[in-house]
C-alpha cells in the first residue's frame, strides 16, 4: 500500500529504547475444532529478507519458507495450546488470553516490550501494548502468527489423518461447508468445541 511503512520499522523504533521486543499472536480462535494456539517470538534485532507478513496473507508454502528463514536467524519462540475442552470450560476469549499470557511470560524481562494482537494479556512485568491488527503492523507479531499457524496446521493435519470424516487436513477445523455438512451427518468428535454453535447444512 502506498505510504505504508515497511514491516519492521515500528519494531526497530522500539528496539532503540528496549532490549527486546516480543510479538504474541494466536491462531484457531474462530475454528470449530482443534486447539487455540498462541506463539511468542522474541527479537533483539529485526532480521531482513525472511518473508515475514501476517500469516493470513501467505500461502502454506510461503509460511513454511518464512519459518525456516526465521529459524535460520535463531529466533526465540514458544507456543501454548489450549484444548477444546478448556475452551468450552472458560470460553474462547479467556482461553486466548491464557495462551498468550503463558507464552509471553516465558520470554519477558523488565527491559522487554511486548506487542500482542488485540487481546490484552494482563500485567507481564514489562511494557505491553495490544493494538488491533498488530500482525499487519509489527514484524514481531507477524512472525509469531506464522509460527503459530504452521504449528497448529500440523496438529490439524495429524488429527485429520486419524479421523477422515471432517476434512481437517484441508479446513484446519474451520467451519467450511464440507465441515458443517459432516457435522450434520455425525455427532461432534472429542476435538470439537461443544460450546461453539454451527448452522447445519441440511434443514
Amino acid at each position: 500500500m502506498a505510504g505504508r511503512r515497511a514491516l519492521g520499522s515500528r519494531d526497530r523504533q522500539l528496539l532503540r529504547k528496549f532490549d527486546a521486543i516480543i510479538g504474541v499472536d494466536e491462531v484457531g480462535r474462530g475454528a470449530l475444532a482443534g486447539p487455540v494456539v498462541a506463539c511468542a517470538a522474541r527479537f533483539e534485532a529485526i532480521p531482513v529478507d525472511v518473508g515475514v507478513q501476517d500469516s493470513k496473507l501467505l500461502s502454506a508454502k510461503q509460511r513454511q519458507a518464512s519459518l525456516d528463514r526465521l529459524l535460520d536467524r535463531g529466533v526465540r519462540w514458544a507456543v501454548c495450546e489450549i484444548s477444546p475442552g478448556e475452551i468450552d470450560r472458560i470460553n474462547i476469549l479467556e482461553a486466548t488470553r491464557l495462551a498468550m499470557r503463558a507464552v509471553a511470560l516465558t520470554m519477558v524481562e523488565p527491559s522487554s516490550f511486548v506487542v500482542t494482537d488485540h487481546v490484552d494479556p494482563g500485567d507481564l512485568g514489562c511494557r505491553v501494548i495490544s493494538p488491533t491488527k498488530a500482525d499487519r503492523d509489527f514484524f514481531c507479531v507477524a512472525a509469531a502468527s506464522i509460527i503459530a499457524k504452521v504449528h497448529r496446521d500440523l496438529i490439524m493435519v495429524e488429527l485429520g489423518r486419524r479421523d477422515s470424516r471432517w476434512g481437517w487436513e484441508k479446513n484446519m477445523g474451520y467451519g467450511t461447508a464440507q465441515h458443517r455438512a459432516a457435522l450434520d451427518q455425525w455427532p461432534p468428535s472429542a476435538h470439537h468445541r461443544r460450546s461453539f454453535c454451527w448452522t447445519p447444512v441440511s434443514s
